[in-house]
């Protein structure tokens, strides 16, 4: 899927009246995405999620879908570091730091985040690309690009995951692909102690309980009792 809808959402005050009230209703844990265009707007939305009852907050460094903001200081860094060690400030809670793949190394633009005090990195984003409409000869998407996801980025996604486990000492979240629980087992195996579902919600909801349950059916087949004994324990050629 190749999408550029930007960060589309009403605002932290229509979430904390209108979305909250509703999520704090389910029994799962609440983790808020958070975006900025300003190393003080990310310092502003996490100070106020400070005071609410959300388990935790990833703030969203990675998106290619935004002309400002976020993109621009998730590619060093120096820039990750510098939101990161802003939000630490105000931000009791979980904090989560969600990485772009568009960058020339992933390891250490993720070291920003731990060496700032983050909690754990997510990744990947989507990837920027481009589809031409070959009769008008321009491109498809309004946005001229967008930001590429599903299955066909799982290997690079896989890929990353291994390289940041190995450069940081947090948790890692793997996402980009996942379709099944024997995706899930890849990211795992690579070094992520959680996975997230993203692009395949869009045509199959129940992915996620699909998921679960390759996940289970993993476990059984090789008698695992701790599915997190499996966590970073690929071993490469």
């Amino acid at each position: 899927m190749l999408n550029a809808i930007g960060l589309q959402n009403p605002g932290i005050d229509f979430v904390m009246e209108n979305y909250l009230p509703r999520l704090e209703k389910i029994d799962t844990a609440i983790i808020i995405n958070a975006i900025g265009n300003t190393v003080d707007e990310y310092v502003d939305l996490c100070r106020i999620l400070n005071k609410t009852n959300v388990d935790g907050v990833e703030i969203n460094l990675s998106c290619p879908n935004v002309k400002e903001g976020c993109m621009a200081f998730g590619l060093s860094y120096e820039g990750i570091k510098e939101v990161t060690s802003a939000v630490r400030k105000v931000l009791d809670k979980p904090l989560i730091v969600k990485l772009s793949p568009n960058v020339t190394n992933i390891g250490a633009v993720a070291k920003g985040a731990e060496d700032a005090g983050a909690d754990g990195v997510s990744l990947i984003n989507t990837f920027t690309a481009m589809v031409i409409d070959i009769d008008k000869r321009k491109p498809v998407l309004g946005n001229n690009t967008g930001g590429l996801s599903g299955p066909g980025i799982r290997p690079i996604a896989v890929r990353m995951t291994y390289d940041v486990s190995q450069a940081v000492k947090i948790p890692v979240m793997g996402m980009g692909g996942i379709i099944t629980g024997s995706d899930a087992i890849e990211f795992m195996l690579a070094g992520a102690s959680a996975v997230s579902v993203g692009a395949s919600n869009f045509y199959s909801p129940d992915t996620s309980i699909k998921v679960v349950e390759g996940i289970e059916e993993y476990a059984n087949k090789h008698n695992i009792a701790d599915i997190n004994s499996i966590v970073g324990t690929v071993t490469m050629n």
